[in-house]
Order: structure tokens, then sequence, then C-alpha cells
């Protein structure tokens, strides 16, 4: 009895340290100290090597400092660990940008938010890989999701708007800009966006949706191939 209360008690010693070691890497990679992020995460590592969390912050501050080739290994090594670790995939998408792989940058952040929908960076970077792809469907999809679960979020609010204006959904783009004009009324990329889409309304005479009877769902879910 008193080898299996020591076990546990030395697991819960590792447990706590190991959690320290995470936090204490984290709160240096915030500030920029990646010799001692670096140095955290390791020994993190060393304290739970099946665990994820140290491979995504050395593949935080591998690319902090630009190191792209190290960051991808070090988030591929936590994806390996955790098929479920969502900021390993962000991380994945946040290299291939960098690296001007739009294709893969696309694909990880759409794994990143298969496996949490709330991640705003992959949100985001989703965003950006689409404006060079040209695809928008899967990303207004998952912009639309997160506004449910986020009302009034203004740094997603923005680029739906543009998706919708660049997929010609101009009377749902006004919608959102009003609405975050609403929110903020100095946002002046929001007004200009809303101008914009105001001069295209008025070109192509689209109507409300209210007044369509046979308009897209908002919140249909894009088909798995489409890009």
């Amino acid at each position: 009895m008193d080898m299996m209360e020591n076990n546990v008690g030395q697991e819960c010693d590792v447990l706590r340290q190991y959690a320290e070691l995470q936090e204490l890497g984290d709160c240096h990679a915030s500030v920029g100290n990646h010799i001692q992020a670096q140095q955290c995460y390791e020994e993190a590592a060393n304290l739970a090597c099946d665990e994820p969390g140290p491979y995504v912050g050395l593949g935080v501050v591998a690319l902090q400092q630009h190191l792209l080739d190290d960051a991808e290994i070090a988030f591929r090594v936590a994806c390996r660990l955790d098929g479920t670790c969502a900021k390993a995939y962000a991380g994945l998408g946040l290299v291939a940008q960098q690296k001007a792989d739009y294709r893969q940058a696309f694909e990880m952040y759409l794994k990143c938010l298969e496996r949490d929908t709330d991640n705003l960076l992959a949100l985001l970077g989703l965003f950006q890989a689409s404006c060079q792809m040209g695809s928008f469907a899967k990303v207004i999809y998952y912009l639309e999701s997160y506004l449910t679960m986020h009302p009034g979020d203004t740094s997603v609010m923005f680029p739906l708007a543009a998706l919708y204006m660049k997929d010609g959904r101009f009377v749902q783009s006004r919608d959102v800009l009003s609405s975050l004009l609403s929110l903020e009324p100095d946002h002046e990329d929001a007004a200009n966006l809303l101008e914009e889409v105001e001069h295209n309304l008025a070109k192509t005479h689209q109507p409300d949706e209210k007044d369509t009877k046979c308009s897209r769902p908002v919140f249909q879910e894009p088909s798995r191939n489409e890009h």
C-alpha cells in the first residue's frame, strides 16, 4: 500500500512539474525569451514524452525565429503524439503560409478547425489563404459558425463581410458591416467596404434575403471536396 501511494505521489509531482514548465515556457515565449522558453519546453517533453504541448511550444519558438523547417518538425511531432491537437495543425498552417504554400496552409487550417472551431488563429489564417487561392465557401462556413458562438466579434465580422462581397452576396455583406459599425463606429475599413458594397447593390439591384424565397441557408456546410 505504501509503495502504491508513493508511486501515485511521484506521478503527481511529475505532472505538477510538467505543468509548471509548460506554463513557464509559454510565458517566456510570449515575451520573446526564446532560449529560456526552449529550455522549459525541452524539460517538459522529457517529463511527459507523450504530451504534444511541449512540441507545440517548440514549434512556436521556432516560428518566432523564422526557423520554418524546425517549426514544421516540432508541429508534426505534436500531431503524431496526438492527432486531435488543433494547435499543432494551426502551427503547420502558419508554417505553410509563411512558405507561400497556400493550399497546404488551407488544408492544415481546416484540420485545425475540424478539431476546434473556436481557433481564431486558424480562422483568420484560413481567410488569408482563401484570398490567395480564390476559394471562399469553406471559409465562409467556419466564420459563420464561429460568429454563432461568438456574436459581435468584429475581428471575424470584417473578413466574413469581405468574403460575402467577393462571393457576390452583397446583402449579407451589407448586413454584417452594418452590425460591425454599430459596434465600432470608427472602423474605417468597414465603412469603406460598406460604401463599396452599397455601390454594388445599386448596380445589381440584388433583393434582400427576406424577399428571396429560395435563398441559400446561411449556415449550410460546404461539401468536403469544395475548395
